[in-house]
């Protein structure tokens, strides 16, 4: 077709058409046959709606902001959302669900008992109720605080819950006997994020107000009150302790995160890389490693004995939760792009991407058995991967 002779000849033919009588056949083709000019969009389309989760649960009716999963049972999952309802279901048992219903308002936290027994829940109705983790049975209701539930922690050793509340108070309870023990008051705005030190002797909660404080459980006493530079300079979002008990890691909406000598009350270090409110806060069971996640995208993996940023992880959007993969070298980020981000914290690399859901993910959870990994999302699903090839 390249020969220039041949070129020129069809040039002087002019335009050239079919004589009648050469027609050998006609063929009707229907519309619908005719390939779709936008056939390539459609595959990109599919391509985008990919899910890679093996199992789905749909009984919620509004966004979902709490996932946890039985420390006992690897099957069994609890999820909380915006219907004002939570839900115990189990993987792959798509027709098992108990019904956590009574809430008035959004299902905002969720935790079970260190022995898997119990569940607690927590609402913005200022209720937090227990439930019998195997049967969905109501155990009980505590009452007390004047505000919204913004988060429940169990003792670990024992039916001892630790409730933060919008109206500046923490309340702990025997969860047993529906008992009221404790009410720790001193914080100036809501209490955002707190838990009990892993001996159990002692409780961290951090504030709206900028503020970490450190209580005795048992007399209430506030030992240490953390403010004031180098610490934060607006609200704390979130908050992590290490497994013995020493130290406290404390993120903010200011974009720092610092270290704070529980025994002393003293910040030791910062950890300053991000640029945008910090989310969430993940410690590694099997190194000295934090993880932290950003809306400035990065979920960055530090060396606390450095405090450096070991890796940075650029994700496509903000990091709303994060969840280390049993004792693994592998963190788990969850997005507002709905997808979930599996890093490597040794090389920095991304090793997988799931996706599936098609709004922001709130929370994770990872299954007792290490096997799979749970999302709950605002597109009113909770999702399961899995994921045993990241042990």
């Amino acid at each position: 077709m390249n020969d220039p002779a041949h070129h020129d000849e069809d040039e002087d033919q002019g335009d050239v058409f079919i004589d009648e009588n050469d027609v050998v056949q006609e063929i009707t083709v229907d519309d619908e046959d005719l390939p779709d000019v936008e056939g390539e969009d459609d595959d990109a389309e599919d391509f985008e709606e990919a899910d890679d989760s093996m199992h789905i649960f749909t009984g919620h009716t509004g966004e979902l902001y709490t996932v946890a999963c039985s420390p006992m049972d690897a099957r069994l999952v609890a999820t909380g959302g915006g219907d004002d309802k939570g839900f115990i279901w189990k993987i792959f048992d798509g027709d098992w669900a108990f019904e956590l219903g009574g809430h008035k308002d959004s299902v905002c936290s969720l935790d079970f008992s260190a022995d898997g027994q119990l569940l607690a829940s927590g609402s913005f109705d200022g209720l937090v109720k227990i439930w019998d983790a195997s049967s969905g049975d109501l155990k009980g209701t505590l009452e007390g605080p004047g505000g919204g539930i913004e988060w429940v922690r169990w003792h670990p050793r024992g039916h001892l819950v630790l409730a933060g509340s919008e109206d500046c108070t923490v309340w702990m309870w025997n969860a047993d006997r529906s008992a009221y023990l404790n009410m720790f008051s001193g914080h100036a705005s809501s209490v955002t994020c707190g838990n009990f030190t892993p001996d159990g002797k002692t409780i961290c909660t951090g504030s709206d107000d900028a503020t970490l404080r450190i209580w005795n459980p048992r007399s209430g006493e506030n030992t240490h009150v953390v403010r004031g530079h180098p610490y934060h300079t607006e609200g704390l979002t979130c908050l992590a302790i290490t497994s013995d008990s020493t130290l406290a890691l404390t993120g903010s909406k200011d974009s720092s995160v610092h270290i704070v000598n529980i025994a002393t009350g003293k910040v030791v270090s910062s950890l300053t890389s991000h640029t945008d409110s910090i989310e969430c806060i993940g410690l590694s069971l099997s190194s000295p490693w934090a993880a932290t996640g950003g809306m400035d995208n990065k979920l960055i993996v530090w060396d606390l004995q450095h405090s450096s940023p070991r890796c940075t992880c650029d994700n496509e959007d903000g990091v709303t939760c994060l969840s280390w993969l049993g004792d693994s070298k592998y963190v788990a980020a969850g997005c507002v792009d709905g997808k979930i981000r599996i890093w490597d914290s040794l090389s920095g690399d991304c090793v997988r991407t799931f996706s599936g859901h098609s709004d922001a993910i709130q929370s994770l959870g990872v299954s007792a058995d290490k096997n799979f990994l749970v999302s709950g999302s605002l597109d009113g699903t909770a999702r399961v991967f899995e994921i045993p090839e990241f042990q």
